[in-house]
């Protein structure tokens, strides 16, 4: 894709750059250039942010049953390899839209409309996304977002200094996935101390940590004193962190939603997670990303 189909929002303070393509944020910079985001060197990872939807994580065999039919999707869900229409470009917010189409309806069998908005106040880019539902049966959905934050952040702290601090203490347990992305059944005490998370690339050799039982909807990111992000989820009930051992990124990924758990095989609408949208509603989930420091 050629750098003029990217669309870019900016504050004057931050600016953010996204590209059509998945509704996908590839860039967020402050006004000294210093880059928030991923590298995305291909050695290791080339995503960015990518968006999941209709279902988050893994399928069995890439497969699920819904009323009584089955189809096939991909780890993740369409809307990451899906175009959207720019709807909105204006100085400071964007607003894409994807709606059922053949191609869609032939591996998710509904009518849905997805509208995902950014927008940049001062120091802070806010992302909504809002799954509408035109027809006349309940949608099942998950949603969840993906992005992936510079690890280490700008500031020159190295990668062991940096700390996830949640809003709330987390002392439940976590989950693991298994080798073909199932979410296991077993639970693994918690790595975090209280609120803290001290990272470490030791952590995710085995994948990502996944918090089912999250209390927190807001955490912050970085090196206390240095660069830092505030990262808020208010509507997303599950968090994971992934990173590939060796990489300059780290993912934090708020989730409403989560791979099929080993051994479930029901019908999609039971599957933990899902959302159950009732004809003529519609349901938004938001994404806050506040840089508080650079220095």
């Amino acid at each position: 894709m050629s750098e003029v189909d990217y669309v870019t929002i900016s504050s004057g303070d931050l600016a953010a750059r996204i590209d059509p393509f998945g509704a996908e944020l590839c860039s967020l910079t402050d006004s000294h250039g210093r880059e928030f985001m991923t590298d995305a060197d291909p050695a290791f990872w080339a995503g960015h942010a990518p968006l999941l939807f209709p279902i988050v994580g893994g399928l069995k065999d890439d497969r699920y049953r819904i009323d009584g039919s089955e189809y096939e999707l991909p780890r993740h869900g369409f809307a990451r390899r899906s175009r959207f229409d720019v709807i909105a470009a204006e100085e400071g917010e964007a607003r894409f839209r994807l709606r059922d189409s053949d191609e869609t309806r032939a591996v998710y069998p509904f009518a849905f409309e997805l509208e995902v908005a950014f927008r940049i106040e001062a120091m802070t880019l806010r992302v909504e996304a809002t799954v509408r539902n035109p027809g006349t049966a309940a949608l099942p959905f998950s949603l969840g977002y993906h992005p992936a934050f510079a690890w280490p952040l700008p500031g020159g702290a190295p990668k062991t200094d940096h700390v996830i601090a949640f809003a709330e203490p987390e002392p439940q347990p976590v989950r693991r996935l298994d080798a073909s992305g199932l979410l296991q059944s077993e639970t693994l005490p918690t790595p975090v101390d209280g609120h803290h998370l001290l990272l470490d690339t030791p952590l995710f050799e085995d994948d990502a940590i996944i918090w089912d039982q999250l209390t927190s909807r807001s955490l912050t990111y970085g090196t206390p004193g240095g660069a830092q992000l505030a990262i808020a989820f208010p509507d997303m009930p599950m968090l994971a962190l992934w990173q590939k051992p060796g990489a300059a990124f780290l993912c934090i990924e708020p989730w409403q939603g989560h791979a099929d758990p080993v051994g479930f095989s029901g019908d999609f609408r039971d599957k933990p997670g899902v959302v159950q949208l009732a004809p003529g509603r519609s349901r938004s989930f938001r994404l806050d990303v506040s840089v508080l420091s650079a220095d």
